[in-house]
């Protein structure tokens, strides 16, 4: 559901940088560090966008890199700790039986 809201908000944040863009299409002066470019308005602001999100996105895949580094690191050091001292997980119990059903009657 988390991906769903994500991709709703992105939609929504095209749209309104998509509208902005056109709205604003007047040339202007970017002033460069070797020089000055005039560039429409309307290609800075799309310019821009899609390097913040090369950016966030990057930035993104780094995180997931180093999350699944880690997950593999604590799953090495579990099967570790578990041979080592002979510990095996309990079977989890099934959520059917954990949760009353309201419809039966209860002993109480």
């Amino acid at each position: 559901m988390k991906i769903q809201w994500s991709l709703i908000a992105a939609l929504v944040f095209a749209l309104i940088t998509a509208i902005f863009a056109v709205i604003n299409v007047e040339p202007v002066n970017v002033n460069l560090l070797f020089g000055t470019v005039s560039i429409p308005l309307i290609l800075l602001i799309i310019g821009c966008t899609l390097l913040g999100g090369i950016i966030v996105g990057a930035f993104g895949l780094y995180r997931g890199y180093l999350l699944d580094k880690e997950n593999k690191k604590l799953k090495a050091e579990l099967a570790h700790i578990q041979k080592a001292t002979g510990y095996v997980f309990p079977e989890p119990t099934p959520v059917e039986e954990s949760i009353p059903d309201p419809e039966k009657p209860s002993n109480t």
